[in-house]
């Protein structure tokens, strides 16, 4: 299994080794839509931005919630605008612990990419390490990469809200959310406040640490295993819109398990009348779901 993470340092020997790498910029984050305006006032140099609501997304609704994934053509002609060709490396990156990119990351990995990695530790590690940044923009030439069609672009596991109905009965569905919105006692965006039954809290913010670098596998493995989690015992993630929920795919997959994505998360599923919502502490209780992060 190759790590979802590059850190500065292996970044900056393959880009000595004059490695072709797409370095691609997701800077955005809820409540802050001026995310291109941050790159430009300086990124990694060369690398693209990545527009979260437009090109990983396609518009809301309230059948398929706030970040509704768009078509395998569509991404394909998006990727190829940032400058991605057959047999390039990806790195992306953002200013946000990879909360943002992570969402990237399971796209590309969806579409058939191996060779995808996050900067762990984001912007703040590149800066942190003494390295210059850019500013403006970077305009790729476009590339030619071709998404892998066998599987209609399910490279990656995922599910669906029938799936998550009845995940919990024979797995773990985690909600990645912050501890007071899987409670209900906080909902800033979606119409009800809530959990789907039977998941478990694990909201993101206890995957990295304060300098938003993933925590190391051993610590990773060992939340994921006081949350029930064995490699035995299926394990699906939501959270707001299905952007961070992408975040815990990658942590767990360091923490040695695979995860599937429900890409419609809560905004989908609170949408509708007929799926029930659970309030409350829930299956590990209220220890577990602590953490304050607005999860997407």
């Amino acid at each position: 299994m190759t790590s979802p993470l590059i850190d500065v340092p292996a970044l900056q020997d393959r880009l000595a080794a004059g490695q072709r790498i797409v370095l691609l910029d997701v800077r955005w984050v809820l409540g802050d839509p001026h995310g291109r305006e941050h790159y430009l006032e300086g990124h990694l140099p060369g690398a693209v931005f990545v527009d979260l609501a437009t090109e990983l997304a396609t518009p809301a609704g309230p059948s398929h919630g706030r970040h509704p994934l768009p078509s395998l053509p569509d991404f394909q002609e998006t990727a190829r605008g940032w400058g991605i060709n057959d047999g390039d490396a990806v790195v992306a990156y953002d200013d946000s612990g990879n909360m943002a990119a992570a969402r990237l990351w399971w796209m590309l990995r969806n579409a058939g990419l191996q060779d995808v990695h996050l900067l762990d530790g984001g912007l703040a590690a590149w800066r942190g390490a003494g390295l210059s940044v850019e500013t403006g923009p970077v305009a790729a030439a476009v590339g030619n990469v071709t998404f892998d069609a066998s599987s209609g672009g399910g490279q990656m596991r995922s599910i669906d809200a029938n799936g998550a109905a009845g995940w919990a009965a024979t797995g773990i569905l985690l909600d990645a959310r912050a501890g007071e919105r899987y409670r209900g006692e906080f909902e800033p965006v979606d119409p009800r406040a809530g959990h789907i039954p039977g998941a478990v809290s694990a909201p993101t913010t206890a995957n990295v640490d304060g300098a938003g670098r993933f925590l190391p596998a051993e610590a990773l493995r060992r939340r994921f295993e006081g949350l029930g989690i064995t490699a035995d015992v299926p394990v699906a993630v939501y959270c707001g819109s299905g952007v961070t929920a992408a975040h815990e795919v990658v942590a767990l997959e360091i923490a040695g398990f695979r995860a599937a994505l429900y890409p419609g998360s809560f905004s989908e599923w609170s949408n509708n009348p007929e799926r029930p919502v659970a309030t409350g502490g829930g299956p590990i209780g209220d220890a577990a779901a602590s953490g304050g992060s607005v999860a997407l």
